[in-house]
């Protein structure tokens, strides 16, 4: 596999680079557009739709975004495309939607959103649409029953798991992982400090990164310890 380098060289704007969804939204094409000029990369969750593709949506209801009540897995690419974002102009997209505006200007780290059941295809459904993308991108997930299918549905790219917490019982189901070929860590900027991580960066030498940076004093913490941040909130550049 290519160098995973890029993962730390800027950092991630979580879920693009929005401003608290006031007028520019998480998750949508506006959001990816800013975060790609401001060449910073970009972190985008994405679920299952209806009718079999990937869809950029972080929740796994309707109404906190768009204003609806329902499911998103029972949401077709063609509902998206009619589903305002907060109100605005910005549309639910697909995935091969976000993935043809950023156009390799920045990296990409896709977040899988599992539900059991109801994310047959997943996995697959994203590797189809980063098959032959020219930009550096990786996924990444927190559902273990996912990333148990990263190796055979999108063999060649760069894997991550997504985790937090501090207790023996979570370090230990992430230590389980490490046997699916995890090429990256993504975990909770305020749990750092635990074995797991460390054994991620000084054993295994793998890229971590942390999530949710919201703060120059979160960002002090997360430099002291891993790789990157994921941030959004403020200007990690002017921390």
């Amino acid at each position: 596999m290519a160098s995973l380098d890029w993962l730390a060289k800027t950092p991630i704007a979580h879920r693009g680079l929005h401003d608290l969804n006031k007028s520019r939204w998480e998750n949508t094409l506006s959001a990816f557009d800013a975060a790609a000029s401001a060449g910073f990369a970009i972190e985008c969750d994405v679920h299952l739709s209806a009718d079999g593709k990937a869809i950029v949506f972080h929740d796994g209801t309707l109404d906190r975004l768009v204003g609806k009540s329902g499911n998103t897995h029972d949401v077709s690419v063609a509902d998206a495309a009619a589903l305002r974002v907060g109100g605005t102009k910005d549309h639910v997209p697909t995935l091969a939607e976000a993935l043809k505006l950023i156009a390799g200007r920045v990296p990409v780290v896709i977040e899988l959103k599992g539900i059991p059941g109801r994310d047959d295809g997943l996995v697959k459904a994203v590797a189809e649409d980063l098959a032959g993308y020219e930009g550096d991108a990786a996924i990444m997930s927190f559902d273990h029953h996912l990333i148990r299918l990263f190796g055979k549905d999108a063999p060649g790219i760069p894997a991550g798991l997504t985790a937090e917490g501090l207790k023996d019982s979570d370090l230990e189901a992430h230590f389980s992982m490490l046997a699916h070929d995890i090429d990256f860590v993504s975990y909770n900027v305020h749990h750092l400090e635990n074995r797991f991580v460390d054994f991620v960066k000084s054993k295994l030498d793998l890229p971590v990164i942390s999530w949710t940076v919201r703060s120059p004093d979160d960002k002090a913490r997360s430099d002291a310890r891993v790789d990157q941040i994921t941030f959004e909130g403020f200007d990690p550049r002017a921390a």
